[in-house]
């Protein structure tokens, strides 16, 4: 069965080992450009108008390990990486069913992650002056700046 009769009777197509540029004719295909004729929905492949089903998919592979398509590439495919772990993807589909079903949830999740981030920015700010201040020489306990970083630290320790 040729490519033109699969679009025309719905059936999948999949193309493999592909590269990071994809056949210019493809282009009515993966944006959908499909209009109606005597009440019939087709697509222009080329010269030639056909039929086109809404059952049609086509998928494509790579083999490449990290490609990098074009943003106009990008914006007409939905682009799935299967190198996930399974952890990774439960997580990921866990997220989408929590936005969905409790977007509440999904926005106080997303807070946190946000405060944690910035809770680790400070700690890292905090880690980098104390070790300055201890790097320093003479006696730490006689240095203003010591004294200041050991006050902010026990703060923020404690709030």
């Amino acid at each position: 069965m040729t490519f033109t009769k699969y679009v025309q009777f719905g059936k999948p197509v999949l193309l493999e080992n592909v590269g990071t540029e994809l056949d210019p004719s493809l282009d009515p295909i993966l944006l959908q450009q499909t209009f109606k004729q005597s009440g019939t929905l087709c697509i222009r492949l080329g010269d030639s108008v056909l039929e086109y089903s809404p059952h049609f998919r086509l998928y494509i592979t790579t083999k490449l390990r990290n490609p990098h398509y074009s943003p106009e590439l990008s914006a007409k495919v939905n682009l799935i990486n299967f190198m996930i772990t399974l952890e990774g993807l439960f997580d990921q589909l866990l997220g989408i069913s929590v936005a969905i079903e409790r977007p509440d949830l999904e926005e106080q999740k997303n807070q946190l992650i946000v405060q944690g981030a910035n809770n680790q920015r400070q700690l890292k700010e905090i880690e980098d002056k104390t070790l300055a201040v201890l790097s320093q020489e003479g006696n730490i306990l006689e240095d203003e700046t010591g004294i200041q970083v050991s006050l902010f630290t026990n703060l923020l320790i404690w709030s």
